[in-house]
């Protein structure tokens, strides 16, 4: 770990930040929601949580590329008005330009900031050799793998040499093996003081990820984002993955995070934001709902799972495996807690029936326990013509909703009632119908 002594002014500090957005008819989207968290010098702090829980719009408040609706940041103590000479930030995507070689893609800061054609040159020269792209200077990206051209977002980053690294997600648009290479070799970077950088402030999805690379992890809800838990990581590096004190961690983050209530409620609101026919629903497909159930009622689990052996034997991350897990709990063929998934009996019984029990199944439950799935089926019934035209629903959804998750929500309902024989979906007319498809 480089070797700063931790300043008592803050590098970054977070305090009561709100960021909001107006919807219209539908009110206002909270995305955050009184977010503080500070960044000291010498520590890499991760952000952990769901899409949605608004943690790369805090990064880029922090950023300074928008300005938060309510609350403060400061970076070295003065306001963050705009965007602070001394941070820098790798994105999830690229962001290369096409027509520039990698050499000029890394000069670009620094010809933004006015440096001089020599001192350009060589500052840019030797962030591309110091992240490994030494020989690529006149390689355009398109000539580049992912995982090089993710490592000239990086060396642009550092060319400008800032004290605070923001990092969004930077290893998820990569391969496996590809993000396992790049982040031993920023994390060796850092641990040898090889990088002109006091601090990393880094959003990820991936729980084995911030507790490979982190001093400190703050855990993100949803619906609006608060911190709703901060965890301390005290491993030495490097970090061994099948350390028990390492997995003990991965454990207490995913209980954290599927933790209840004293009320049986789950700790983490807005899962499925709204309620009745209002409540927003994920695109889930009814194969990953299936093949979840039957992993888990399978051995070794037999009908029990602890999630993070189950997300490493699925090669599942947070954004992929909880919305299908917690699909699974409201429709009540699972149940989660404390960091396991228990089926229900009608898990169970799902497991168990074949094709056509499995449809009957579904449908019980979806009528049951999705409000918006009854509905559509009780204007259908009502109707003599047992017909309903789709844009009539989300007209509903749109008095709570945005357009986008109106339209979302209508297409999930959509696909589960299609498997389910609940009722039919002809796209071409945008009509729901009773009839058989």
């Amino acid at each position: 770990m480089n070797e700063f002594v931790t300043a008592k002014v803050p590098l970054v500090d977070v305090s009561g930040v709100c960021q909001t957005y107006d919807k219209g008819n539908a009110g206002k989207l909270v995305v955050l929601d009184d977010v503080a968290l500070t960044l000291h010098t010498a520590e890499i702090v991760g952000l952990l949580g769901r899409s949605g829980s608004g943690k790369s719009t805090l990064l880029r408040s922090i950023a300074g590329l928008i300005a938060p609706s309510k609350g403060k940041v400061t970076f070295e103590g003065a306001p963050v008005t705009g965007t602070p000479d001394g941070i820098a930030m790798v994105f999830q995507s690229f962001a290369l330009f096409p027509w520039l070689t990698v050499l000029q893609n890394v000069e670009l800061g620094l010809e933004a900031r006015g440096v001089d054609a020599a001192e350009r040159r060589k500052r840019a020269l030797g962030a591309i050799d110091l992240i490994g792209l030494d020989g690529f200077e006149s390689a355009y990206p398109k000539e580049l793998s992912g995982g090089m051209r993710q490592r000239v977002g990086l060396a642009r980053a550092l060319v400008v040499h800032p004290k605070v690294l923001l990092m969004d997600e930077p290893f998820s648009a990569l391969d496996v093996l590809t993000a396992e290479t790049l982040r031993t070799d920023l994390l060796d970077l850092w641990c040898e003081g090889r990088m002109p950088i006091e601090a990393i402030l880094m959003v990820t999805h991936n729980i084995e990820e911030a507790v490979l690379m982190c001093d400190r992890v703050l855990i993100f809800s949803s619906n609006p984002g608060r911190v709703i838990a901060e965890i301390k990581i005290n491993l030495p590096q490097p970090r061994n993955r099948l350390d028990p004190a390492f997995r003990a961690l991965v454990e207490d983050i995913y209980a954290r995070m599927t933790a209840r209530k004293a009320d049986g409620a789950p700790a983490r609101d807005g899962i499925f934001p709204g309620s009745g026919i209002a409540m927003t629903l994920p695109r889930v497909s009814t194969n990953l709902m299936a093949g979840l159930i039957e992993a888990v009622a399978n051995a070794p689990y037999n009908g029990q799972a602890d999630l993070p052996p189950l997300a490493a034997s699925l090669q599942l991350e947070i954004d992929d495996l909880f919305p299908i897990a917690e699909t699974l709990q409201l429709l009540r063929f699972a149940e989660l807690a404390e960091g396991d998934i228990r089926l229900t009996p009608a898990g169970k019984r799902f497991a168990e029936s074949d094709v056509d029990e499995r449809k009957r199944l579904f449908a019980q439950q979806l009528a049951t326990y999705v409000p918006l799935a009854a509905h559509i089926r009780r204007v259908l019934d009502e109707r003599a013509g047992h017909k309903a035209p789709a844009r009539r629903f989300r007209d509903e959804l749109e008095d709570h909703m945005s357009g986008e998750y109106a339209n979302q929500t209508v297409r999930a309902v959509t696909s589960w009632a299609r498997y389910a024989e609940l009722f039919a979906y002809d796209e071409q007319a945008d009509l729901f119908t009773l009839e058989d498809p």
